[in-house]
């Protein structure tokens, strides 16, 4: 009879949370939010699980408590007691772990209202750190309960470094650090494309051991962070605009005044462009003699640094400069040779004599 009122009211609760879960987000009260509905969705399986294990002992103890071994002592009844309590302690932990989600949408509301990237990056670094403390206390307070060691003296003996070294090999507590200098020192942010050694792509996420990027072709890459506080890192995310450079070769029949007609159309096409600043006026040279064409250096800087955008900008331009040359009578040179051919047959210099045998 006890054990079935048990079941009842365990039955009752799980559905009276649920019901709360899936009340109307409109009818609950202005000033709880819906972290009252991740509350409950937290609580409901392990609150389930703590009022059966507790429920079970409670309504099975007056038939153990009649269960006595001859030296006087009831093992069944402490068997019982220690399973009992080792089912709330895993209900108890299990419930702190699923409240981590309140907790990261605590954390991430706050990161929203700072908007700051760098704290995008912290939000699942606190996530997993408290994830893994509340696994590894749960833990140690089961196998405490399950074993009687009490893990207080042997912890502290150990030291947080000692500890840190025993939970962790020497290359993931350096890829631990790195991944606090990473935070501290901020190279880079999520969402920010940056070159590592080989690796060229967008941050993603920053973990523990490493750093996860996904490249322009769509793979992802780990890197680790051990590794990432210890190479060159250049990053392409924070670069105020996107360079450009190109060299015009012309053909070596152009004249002078065809030149300076050529320097003045590219002014006339880049001169306040699309995307300049005042202060990155685009730069045109005449500026050398190359072994088969006249050279025309060009830099222009195209803001912002929208890659897409500046591919866009880049193909209207070339198509522009094509269409002004070809309208001017401007050549573009491309790799020639010329080739003389002389008869030394009858070639004076060589007493008509033919080619030398």
């Amino acid at each position: 009879m006890l054990l079935l009122l048990v079941l009842v009211v365990e039955r009752i609760v799980s559905h009276v949370i649920r019901m709360r879960i899936q009340y109307p987000p409109e009818a609950i009260a202005p000033y709880e939010g819906n972290w009252i509905q991740l509350s409950l969705d937290a609580l409901s399986r392990p609150l389930s699980l703590f009022i059966r294990v507790y429920g079970i002992y409670w309504a099975v103890s007056p038939l153990l408590s009649h269960l006595e071994w001859s030296a006087g002592r009831n093992y069944v009844h402490v068997v019982a007691s220690g399973a009992a309590n080792l089912g709330g302690t895993i209900a108890l932990f299990w419930f702190i772990y699923r409240l981590m989600n309140v907790v990261d949408i605590r954390i991430r509301r706050w990161s929203t209202a700072t908007r700051s990237s760098i704290n995008d990056m912290l939000v699942p670094l606190v996530g997993r750190s408290l994830r893994i403390f509340i696994i590894v206390i749960g833990a140690i307070m089961i196998i405490q309960n399950m074993t009687g060691i009490d893990f207080g003296p042997i912890i502290a003996s150990l030291g947080i470094g000692g500890l840190a070294f025993a939970l962790a090999g020497k290359d993931s507590v350096a890829n631990f650090l790195g991944s606090l200098t990473i935070l501290m020192d901020k190279p880079f942010q999520i969402g920010d494309r940056v070159l590592i050694a080989d690796s060229d792509g967008v941050v993603e996420q920053v973990g523990f051991r490493s750093t996860r990027l996904r490249t322009l072709a769509g793979n992802v890459v780990y890197i680790p962070n051990e590794k990432i506080i210890n190479s060159t890192l250049e990053n392409i995310g924070q670069r105020p605009h996107i360079r450009w450079h190109t060299n015009l070769t012309l053909v070596y029949g152009t004249s002078p005044e065809k030149m300076e007609r050529a320097v003045e159309i590219l002014h006339e096409i880049l001169d306040n462009h699309e995307g300049m600043r005042p202060d990155f006026p685009p730069r045109i040279h005449f500026n050398g003699f190359n072994d088969w064409s006249l050279n025309v250096s060009v830099y222009a800087w195209y803001h912002p640094p929208n890659f897409w955008a500046y591919q866009d900008w880049l193909q209207g331009v070339c198509l522009q400069i094509m269409r002004r040359f070809e309208e001017e009578g401007i050549e573009f040179a491309f790799p020639t040779q010329t080739l003389y051919h002389r008869d030394l047959a009858s070639d004076p210099s060589t007493g008509g004599g033919g080619a030398p045998p």
